[in-house]
């Protein structure tokens, strides 16, 4: 049997898997659950995800990447050849080739350390390709065309803005601000507007269901539970969305401005194509309410949300992979 080669979405949030032929056959978050005395593997990710800040002292539930890059090269390893292993594309004699995705602005030493992780996991050959770029493939744009192509790619820990043409990226910009970000500046209003503490999971529910980045866009409201900080015992209050779209201005704001200055960059006729083509979103970060309108009044452009954001990365390595001799010769030695 021969092996299947596979595109790999490497989120600081999820891991996606594509399988050439098959689509994506995976989809799970970027958690691995650890026994602290022995560095023994425990879960990794949809059950690793569960045990977060529900662990007793000894098990540690940990994100191996953090910003879009390898935070913890062992772990990351581990996590990747359970994923490998879980979708069996191994042949009898042979190893899957891999197409990874990082950040646009990564350094050498940290795509070595994904290429590495990537072999150890049991790939036999690597390729790195920007995010940006297998983004906009997966979200159906036309970047091979002589015509500028603009997109917002939001992850877990990075968000890319990029514009392309000619099947190559013209301007990017690279902030290590996005959904993980919201999840955390939620958190921080809550200890400091309620003097309580609530956990990562609760924080991300918020996000979903009750955030907004555009003002008077959205009235939900949610209960949540934590723990008081003054008296230490577990507390109820309701949160609404008018009080979230204040604490999430500031790292929206930078998202903006991340935008703005690739705008600023890029060549007239460009500009130009971008007018008429509208801006696309993508990542599982732009799934947050009123993103779209907020760029949209901001970049005074169209601002179109893709079918299915979180998948774009994953299915542009689907068709990136059939067209693997196209970018062999670009591979990182």
């Amino acid at each position: 049997m021969f092996s299947r080669d596979i595109g790999i979405d490497l989120g600081t949030a999820n891991v996606l898997i594509h399988v050439k032929g098959k689509g994506i056959v995976l989809n799970e978050p970027s958690v691995v659950a650890m026994e602290q005395s022995s560095g023994r593997v425990l879960e990794v990710g949809e059950e690793a995800r569960r045990m977060v800040g529900r662990t007793p002292g000894n098990i540690e539930a940990t994100r191996p990447l953090k910003e879009g890059v390898i935070a913890d090269f062992d772990v990351t390893e581990a996590m990747l050849r359970h994923f490998i292993d879980k979708i069996n594309v191994k042949g009898f004699l042979s190893k899957p080739k891999m197409l990874i995705c990082c950040p646009a602005n990564i350094t050498k030493v940290e795509q070595k350390a994904i290429k590495e992780a990537a072999e150890k996991s049991g790939g036999k050959k690597i390729y790195l390709e920007e995010e940006p770029k297998v983004a906009a493939v997966g979200a159906g744009m036309e970047i091979y065309q002589p015509s500028g192509n603009m997109l917002v790619d939001i992850g877990g820990g990075t968000t890319d803005v990029a514009v392309l043409s000619m099947g190559n990226i013209v301007t990017a910009e690279s902030v290590k601000l996005a959904g993980d970000n919201f999840d955390m500046e939620i958190l921080q209003y809550i200890k400091k507007e309620y003097k309580m503490l609530v956990g990562e999971r609760t924080a991300e529910e918020i996000k979903i269901n009750v955030a907004t980045v555009w003002k008077d866009s959205r009235h939900e409201q949610m209960d949540i539970r934590g723990r008081d900080m003054v008296s230490g015992l577990p507390r109820t209050i309701t949160i609404y969305s008018d009080e979230i779209e204040q604490a999430l201005r500031e790292p929206a704001a930078l998202i903006v401005h991340a935008a703005k200055q690739v705008l600023e960059k890029t060549p007239p006729e460009l500009s130009a194509d971008i007018i008429d083509r509208g801006v696309i979103l993508t990542g599982g970060g732009a799934m947050i309410h009123g993103i779209d309108q907020l760029l949209a009044e901001e970049l005074k452009v169209p601002v179109l949300m893709s079918e299915e954001p979180m998948d774009c990365v994953a299915k542009g390595t689907g068709v990136m992979l059939e067209n693997i001799d196209k970018i062999e010769r670009k591979s990182i030695v």
